[in-house]
């Protein structure tokens, strides 16, 4: 029952004096106290009945709905037969910290509250548990029916929850779309993730402005698969609020996920068997034929029909190359798929260690590791300290013949990435033709002692004077030398920005009238 439930019709007879907007709080029991601190006894849910004896004075209503808010009370019942009328004080304090109270006249008794909340909250676990079997029964035929559509869709309808499954991406697998917006999702599984490094277990909860939402990870294997990868339950509300029998409702549809995860999954393995095929293949320069044989194939697989659009010679595909560090092996290639392996036209994800090999149709719209970025960015957010995602993508490969260059193409694009900061690090074509594939190709104690040679000293006098500098000489040439512009990107008067620059040359013995010194800053300032 709820607090608004003590004041329907057929209750006894109560007046409201504060907190009319907290009626729809759930009552899971009472408890009848007349203590200065009943803290300890508390458990949450209470409606709490008082003969107000522990009232001395104004201050003391304060400290004792303090208490009960603290302590998970729901609703204060203040019985007017001993002290007279409720006082003003008490009913300002129930308004200060949101507790409903309501005042019990003089010829109504204590057991006649308690025995009526009693009956209610018999009668509501009664109905929860016979309506609780009912859902099950249609969540198994619903599984079986339709999906996971078909189970969310029922719990709609039925108990008016909204409920999606999210892919750790944000990805929408099943559920109303339409009701929760992108950036939502991406803040709801973000959530889920950075919980795997905090204590405590699932349900995890998530406050946005459009609600509270209970996040439950539906892993298809907890032993053998990746946090990283698993799907997410979201259940609008706090599910930590519900009764236990109706919290076991929500629980089991986790498993009942999991479940189609774990299907989902099995069906799987023929088609990472044709992807690490198809790596083999072009690992040992494979006759071209072959390999588009066994491309076809995979889309055979994929839903396609034999014979419609010569998918091994005339698509054009994309190769990416990703490892992860600090991460476990198969990791990179469970989220990979996640990311990239759903529909008709799904990547082939290839196993590699603690990498993964990606070979996948050109998507609609643009290709860029611009666009892989934003799709793998959320991840970051369950990635600890020392771990991290590299990626290299590769131009657009014509046909099986154009695949071998384009795994070396992506090879190198991947050690691009790997050199830059960030949970997870991408790197696209266009990028094999700059300085930046030279840089790439420098050992680390080179990049380490190139950079520190050039640039400690200006570091140590930012630090000494909290001067600007480093930031200056990057806006300098990044501004290609020009004065004016620099000033104005730097929002500072052109003499300052003429000191500023005088006083790096002046650490560095470098002349950045030279072009050969500004060559050297800028590759510096890229290696941090």
């Amino acid at each position: 029952m709820r607090v608004r439930d003590l004041l329907a019709p057929g209750a006894p007879r109560m007046r409201l004096l504060a907190a009319e907007d907290e009626l729809d709080r759930r009552i899971g029991g009472v408890m009848t106290t007349d203590l200065q601190d009943p803290g300890r006894y508390l458990h949450g849910g209470e409606l709490v009945l008082t003969g107000m004896l522990w009232r001395t004075g104004p201050a003391d209503s304060e400290r004792f709905v303090r208490t009960l808010a603290a302590g998970g009370a729901v609703a204060l019942a203040a019985g007017e037969a001993e002290v007279g009328p409720v006082p003003e004080d008490l009913v300002e304090a129930c308004r200060r910290h949101r507790m409903p109270l309501l005042a019990v006249p003089d010829d109504i008794a204590f057991g006649t509250v308690t025995e009526f909340v009693g009956r209610q909250v018999s009668a509501d676990r009664a109905a929860d548990l016979s309506a609780l079997v009912d859902r099950h029964r249609l969540l198994v035929q619903a599984a079986g029916a339709g999906g996971l559509d078909a189970v969310l869709d029922l719990l709609g309808g039925d108990l008016d929850l909204d409920c999606w499954v999210l892919a750790p991406t944000g990805a929408v697998i099943a559920g109303p779309a339409d009701r929760l917006p992108a950036e939502d999702r991406d803040r709801l599984v973000r959530t889920h993730l950075a919980a795997r490094h905090r204590p405590g277990g699932p349900p995890q909860p998530a406050r946005l402005p459009a609600g509270t939402f209970s996040l439950l990870p539906a892993p298809a294997d907890p032993e053998a698969g990746s946090p990283l990868a698993d799907w997410l339950l979201v259940v609008a509300g706090d599910i930590t609020e519900w009764t236990a029998k109706r919290r076991q409702l929500a629980e089991n549809l986790a498993r009942l996920v999991a479940a189609e995860r774990h299907r989902r999954d099995e069906g799987r393995r023929l088609r990472r068997r044709l992807a690490d095929e198809v790596l083999a293949l072009l690992r040992r320069d494979a006759d071209p034929a072959e390999i588009g044989r066994t491309l076809d194939a995979s889309s055979v697989r994929a839903g396609r029909r034999e014979g419609t659009g010569a998918q091994g010679t005339d698509r054009p595909w994309l190769v990416v190359r990703a490892e992860g560090t600090g991460l476990p092996e198969g990791t990179v290639r469970a989220v990979l798929e996640e990311a990239l392996g759903a529909g008709p036209d799904g990547a082939l994800v290839a196993g590699a260690g603690t990498g993964a090999v990606v070979v996948m149709p050109v998507p609609d719209g643009p290709v860029s590791a611009d666009a892989l970025r934003e799709l793998l960015a959320p991840l970051e957010a369950g990635l600890g300290p020392e771990a991290r995602i590299t990626l290299g993508v590769s131009a657009p490969a014509r046909g099986p013949a154009g695949l071998r260059g384009a795994l070396e193409e992506a090879r190198h694009a991947r050690r691009i990435a790997a050199s830059r900061s960030g949970g997870v690090r991408v790197a696209g074509p266009e990028e094999l033709a700059s300085h930046v594939l030279l840089l790439a190709a420098v050992p680390d104690e080179v990049r380490r002692a190139f950079r520190s040679r050039l640039l400690d000293t200006v570091s140590a006098y930012d630090t000494e004077h909290q001067a600007d500098l480093l930031r200056t000489l990057e806006a300098f040439l990044r501004s290609d030398g020009s004065w004016t512009r620099c000033a104005a990107r730097l929002h500072v008067h052109v003499n300052t920005l003429r000191y500023r620059i005088g006083r790096i040359e002046e650490l560095t013995g470098r002349d950045l009238s030279r072009l050969e010194a500004r060559v050297d800053f800028y590759l510096a300032l890229e290696l941090a």
